[in-house]
């Protein structure tokens, strides 16, 4: 399901189309009319690449070989989402991203890939983005105290939006969840989160997951220090290994 060359070549089409009502097909065209004519035509073609929305183009079919996630096409699939939303390839994200599909070989509908900004056990204080491709869900999960206590947490969407999923009666009309993991979801109250709304953790001790909209999503999470010693899945076969770095 790639479609970059098909995405390409729309947008050197969108991009030509402008370039030449800017010119107006004519050098000498300088009047004020035809100035009015460039501005308007670039501006349409702005908002129209605002307008358009990102989608899902990979499958398992294209991150498993032998049954085994190819690390370089996950990566590939990220990157494709953040150059369309516009965050940078930095250092640190070369550095220290990491991506995971849990162990549980269907990373088109249950994966994720992430950045730790900070975890700060001294302080009691974290940060960390959350990269979700189209339709993918983090497993269900919650955290329980350790020698530290049980992680509070929050998280705010960037770009796309999610399904927040946590503790509460039955929401109504929700959306379809990956097969895979129908015996291990134990809650079904969600919101809808969109693009800087904040959402808290409802209940410390609590199962949770976050399950991205069509549009794929890049969430912040901000919490109270993260200890992986009171990390645990409802999935039981569930393995936390980075596919980058198989760690």
């Amino acid at each position: 399901m790639k479609g970059n060359l098909f995405f390409k070549t729309i947008c050197f089409a969108a991009i030509s189309a402008g370039f030449i009502a800017c010119s107006g097909g004519n050098a000498a065209n300088t009047s004020a009319a035809g100035s009015d004519s460039c501005t308007n035509a670039c501006e349409s073609n702005l908002k129209t690449n605002k307008a358009m929305k990102y989608q899902k183009k990979y499958t398992n079919a294209d991150f498993y070989k032998d049954g085994k996630l190819q690390a370089d096409v996950a990566l590939a699939a990220y990157l494709d989402m953040l150059e369309f939303y516009g965050v940078p390839y930095s250092e640190n994200l070369k550095k220290n991203l990491w991506i995971t599909d849990f162990n549980l070989g269907d990373f088109e509908n249950v994966g994720m890939g992430g950045i730790f900004w900070v975890n700060d056990a001294e302080h009691n204080y974290f940060a960390h983005e959350i990269y979700l491709l189209p339709g993918q869900m983090i497993v269900e999960h919650k955290h329980l105290p350790t020698k530290y206590a049980a992680k509070h947490e929050a998280w705010v969407p960037r770009h796309g939006w999610v399904y927040n999923y946590a503790v509460g009666e039955t929401t109504p009309n929700g959306p379809k969840l990956p097969e895979s993991q129908k015996d291990y979801i134990t809650v079904s109250n969600f919101v809808v989160q969109k693009v800087d709304e904040m959402v808290p953790l409802k209940q410390l001790e609590t199962p949770h997951f976050l399950l991205a909209g069509d549009e794929g999503a890049i969430v912040s999470e901000y919490a109270s220090y993260h200890d992986g010693d009171g990390l645990r899945f409802t999935n039981p076969n569930v393995v936390f290994t980075d596919c980058l770095t198989q760690q």
